[in-house]
Formats: C-alpha cells, sequence, structure tokens
C-alpha cells in the first residue's frame, strides 16, 4: 500500500527534519519545502494528502498558502504549526475553515513530538488510499 503523501513548509531546518521523521514514524512518505516557491513547486510535483505549515515564514504569509491550497481545491488535512500567539494560530485556523480547508490542529511551537504524532495519527485513516 503506497503511504499518504505529506508536505511541510517550515524555514528551521532541525525543525523540519523532526517534523518529516514523526511523519515517517506515523506512515507518510514526508516531503519539505523550505519556502513559499519550493512548496507550490513540490504540491506541483507530487499532489500532497496532508499539509503541515508554519505560519512565521521570513518573506511569506502563511494565509497566501491557505489562499493557494483553497485555490487548488485541497481536500486533505491541513495542520497549522506556529510560534505565534494562540490568537493569530486561531483565526488562522477559521481563515482556513472559511476557506474551505480541511483545517485540523492548530499546534504551537515548539510542538511536543506526542502532540504531532496524535493529530497525524488521527488525520491517517482520512487520507490512506
Amino acid at each position: 500500500m503506497e503511504r499518504p503523501r505529506l508536505l511541510l513548509i517550515d524555514d528551521e531546518p532541525a525543525l523540519a527534519s523532526f517534523f518529516a521523521s514523526a511523519a515517517q514514524d506515523c506512515g507518510y512518505e514526508p516531503a519539505i519545502g523550505t519556502d513559499q516557491a519550493d512548496f507550490r513547486r513540490r504540491y506541483g510535483e507530487r499532489r500532497p494528502d496532508v499539509v503541515v505549515l508554519d505560519l512565521g515564514m521570513p518573506g511569506m504569509d502563511g494565509v497566501e498558502l491557505l489562499r493557494f491550497l483553497s485555490g487548488e481545491d485541497f481536500r486533505g488535512p491541513v495542520l497549522i504549526i506556529s510560534g505565534f500567539d494562540r490568537r493569530v494560530l486561531d483565526s488562522a485556523f477559521r481563515l482556513g475553515e472559511a476557506l474551505g480547508l480541511t483545517m485540523v490542529g492548530p499546534l504551537e511551537k515548539p510542538a511536543r513530538l506526542e502532540a504531532l504524532e496524535a493529530i497525524l495519527k488521527e488525520v491517517r485513516p482520512t487520507v490512506s488510499r
């Protein structure tokens, strides 16, 4: 059985590999986008089943990526992970829902491995092929 594809965007290499390794342990095939252009390119190459999005990236707005995903008619779960204030996370979450996205989380940084794995395991049955 093919593993569900997870696309993650985070500009912190150590954190990105931590998240990717957790995703792999949960049965996903992870890919990491390091910036908005890289994320869009990877998205176009192999459409993911799940997206993990860091809101706070230099030179980009996480809201733009939520709009991009909505415009691409992305139907998989979208998990927001960020170091921003909880109110910012909640409002980005509500915006994603208003755009028609399937929002899960959000998780505050530093995210605990158990919390991340719990969410990934919870959404996995909805994306298995």
